[in-house]
């Protein structure tokens, strides 16, 4: 902690109703100038490496729960996933949220996704759809390679999105 001293401060003296000289008083005061915790140099680097681990392992344990927020249907009513090209890693979830022009659904296409790649289970059943807004569906994507997906009630009007899984 800080501290300030000070130098000799004149107090004057009263006396009854006589007025004397004025008599010298010493005093030291400590006064804290930061509440703040001391911090050498070396505990400084120490608590900033602490810091920047455990804000890395947040960002790594929220990446994992949702990697990326699809919207289905821009703000302005058009019938695209936004964004409709995007890249995850292997394991991470892909939400597909309504946000417009529903009602829609997210599925695979079987000649778009990677060998071995079963889309019944990656996809929603066509016949099942997304009707209000705010409501979603998650993927995880566990095979590396490039995934072609639509929304079945408006593939023709282009509503059609590409992730690659790294």
């Amino acid at each position: 902690m800080a501290a300030v001293t000070s130098a000799a401060v004149a107090v004057p003296s009263f006396t009854g109703l006589k007025a004397s000289g004025s008599a010298t008083v010493r005093a030291s005061v400590k006064v804290p100038t930061s509440v703040a915790p001391k911090f050498g140099v070396k505990a400084s680097l120490k608590e900033v490496s602490v810091a920047v681990v455990a804000t890395a392992a947040s960002a790594m344990l929220a990446s994992n729960a949702m990697a990326i927020e699809v919207l289905l249907g821009a703000d302005d009513g058009s019938l695209v996933f936004v964004p409709s090209a995007f890249s995850v890693a292997s394991g991470e979830k892909i939400t597909f949220k309504n946000n417009a022009g529903f009602p829609h659904n997210v599925v695979f296409d079987e000649d778009g996704v990677p060998t071995g790649v079963n889309v019944a289970t990656i996809s929603m059943p066509e016949e099942d759809l997304l009707n209000a807004p705010g409501e979603t569906f998650t993927v995880t994507l566990n095979e590396k390679g490039e995934y072609i997906f639509y929304c079945s009630p408006h593939q023709g009007a282009g509503m059609v999105g590409k992730v690659t899984v790294n």
